[in-house]
């Protein structure tokens, strides 16, 4: 494979685009609203209506708005700005929307009211800019040749005949990507260390174990666009030195993990995995590796054990992965999101990436809204927007119209912020300073008839039954601060197991071995510093 068989493929994958293409999303979320048989019905009802040289029904990934599905788009080539989106469409709805095809966009559908139009020009959709996300929805995940017509692979080859290893290095380091899977460690720091090692074998790891309750966003991209996290890998592979991959993915996944298959041996026919890619020096393998459902398995040392077919459990550092990981050799990890980005920053350069977000979070982020709100589902944001833009312009508030109470982020190892501070910008420092944190993404939205103490309980009870048990604060520590949080909801605690319970959590984040024991007590911390009322109110004066 060389640069011009590359833009062959990709010329001859355009030429085959019908004027008029329906995207039927056949991501995770709505599979089970039967997307896959409207799909297979909107293809017969064109071919009976004599349409098959004009429109060309098309699988994608996840069309964003989830909380609508099942999802279709009709795109027009000589009309981009008249796309429509339909929304929770139903099997007896495909022919009002195969007739509609023959008006002009803008004019009603026949049978008003049978299907329901979404509104593109949406804030949930105007307010996003899709970096991660910009294949997600428009191609089709299971073939290579998608992928390719969207500038696919154009950035390894660079990579390889454009860029040294230190300049890809570089690269990534002036662009100020961070880490997306929650820490926010910069990204070329990381690359440049494992790139400095000597060592015999390097390895590139993608921590796909995403667990954290009300995420999914490392799960749609790999559902919607698996060539792009292979095509982040190889880049780092080759930046850091590296011949082998490993995409550790959990065993819940079986659609991410169905189409990453499909997509490494397309890639592996095409010649843009194995030996000599792009007819370089240059030979890199991804294997995939299955988790069995721990979630403590997101901890890069308990994520490298169970590669290594060990028990899952943290390893104290340093020594640090990038130095001595993956059987004893240096391993850099990062997560989904943050190889998504790689491909972009290589092909549009590091200028153009740090010229989003804030001062020290410099691109996007991806998002899955869920919780008490009307429109949830997958969103990307650039750094500083703030949660209100989030929350109520974008997720449109309550279902109710009533005011938002939190919003919770960072899953387990997160915190609550109030609706008083949801002028604050969406970055690392601001969430952190919030008493949470940026997380992987998961962002949930709680209303007015949440009880903040039910949900650190929640989120407490989580952590008790995902430690490893390793060490002794974790394993007894979210125990006991289980039972308090439920000797509170009962009513039946005192003033003075409010005060245990602020010791317990001081005492678990503090002498924790891992991140999971020690970002565990955030939930309880944060519900502690803005909701206290809501503790006081069930502490029983008379015991």
């Amino acid at each position: 494979m060389d640069l011009s068989e590359l833009l062959d493929i990709a010329t001859q994958e355009r030429r085959t685009q019908k004027p008029i293409q329906i995207r039927c999303c056949l991501a995770a979320g709505c599979l089970p609203c039967h997307s896959l048989a409207i799909k297979e019905r909107l293809e017969t009802a064109i071919a009976t209506a004599g349409l098959a040289d004009r429109v060309q029904v098309c699988g994608v990934g996840c069309l964003r708005l989830c909380s609508q599905a099942p999802l279709i788009r009709v795109d027009r080539a000589d009309s981009p700005a008249a796309s429509i989106l339909y929304e929770q469409v139903t099997l007896d709805q495909v022919p009002a929307i195969i007739a509609a095809l023959e008006l002009d966009p803008a004019a009603p559908i026949p049978d008003p009211g049978a299907v329901q139009r979404g509104d593109l020009t949406h804030p949930f959709f105007a307010h996003q800019r899709a970096i991660v996300l910009e294949n997600t929805g428009e191609i089709d995940p299971e073939r290579i040749e998608s992928y390719i017509a969207a500038a696919g692979y154009r950035s390894l080859h660079q990579a390889l005949h454009e860029m040294s290893p230190t300049d890809v290095v570089n690269t990534i380091t002036r662009s100020g990507l961070r880490g997306r899977g929650g820490a926010g460690y910069p990204t070329g720091l990381k690359w440049a260390t494992v790139a400095k090692a000597t060592a015999d074998r390097k390895f590139v790891v993608c921590n796909a174990d995403e667990g954290d309750p009300g995420a999914f966003m490392d799960r749609s991209v790999m559902e919607s666009d698996p060539h792009r996290v292979l095509e982040g890998m190889a880049i780092a592979a080759y930046a850091v030195r590296a011949n082998q991959g490993y995409i550790y993915v959990r065993a819940e996944y079986a659609l991410a993990i169905h189409r990453l298959q499909i997509a490494i041996r397309q890639a592996q026919r095409l010649g843009l995995l194995g030996s000599q890619i792009f007819d370089s020096p240059f030979d890199f393998r991804i294997d995939l590796r299955i988790g069995a459902g721990a979630y403590v398995c997101g901890e890069e040392t308990a994520l490298l054990a169970s590669i290594e077919g060990k028990r899952g459990v943290p390893s104290p550092r340093p020594p640090y992965p990038a130095e001595r990981g993956l059987w004893g050799m240096p391993t850099l990890i990062n997560n989904v999101e943050t190889l998504a980005n790689i491909s972009p920053i290589i092909r549009r350069g590091a200028d153009w990436f740090a010229s989003m977000g804030t001062e020290k979070s410099k691109g996007t982020k991806v998002f899955a809204l869920a919780g008490k709100i009307r429109h949830t589902g997958l969103i990307e944001v650039p750094m500083g927007t703030t949660l209100r833009q989030i929350v109520e312009a974008m997720g449109g508030g309550t279902p109710d119209g009533t005011s938002a109470k939190a919003v919770q982020t960072g899953g387990p190892s997160g915190g609550c912020i109030p609706a008083s501070a949801f002028d604050t910008p969406v970055d690392y420092e601001s969430l952190t300073r919030l008493g949470s944190m940026m997380g992987s993404g998961g962002m949930i939205v709680l209303d007015q008839t949440t009880n903040m103490v039910d949900v650190a309980r929640y989120f407490m009870e989580f952590c008790q039954e995902e430690s490893c048990g390793k060490c002794i604060p974790c394993r007894v520590g979210t125990v006991q601060l289980h039972q308090l949080l439920t000797k509170i909801c009962e009513g039946n605690a005192v003033a003075a197991d409010l005060e245990l319970l602020e010791t317990l959590c001081d005492m678990v984040k503090h002498t924790s071995l891992c991140g999971l024991g020690q970002a565990a007590p955030n939930p309880v911390l944060s519900t502690l510093n803005y909701f206290r009322d809501e503790y006081l109110q069930l502490i029983n004066p008379d015991r």
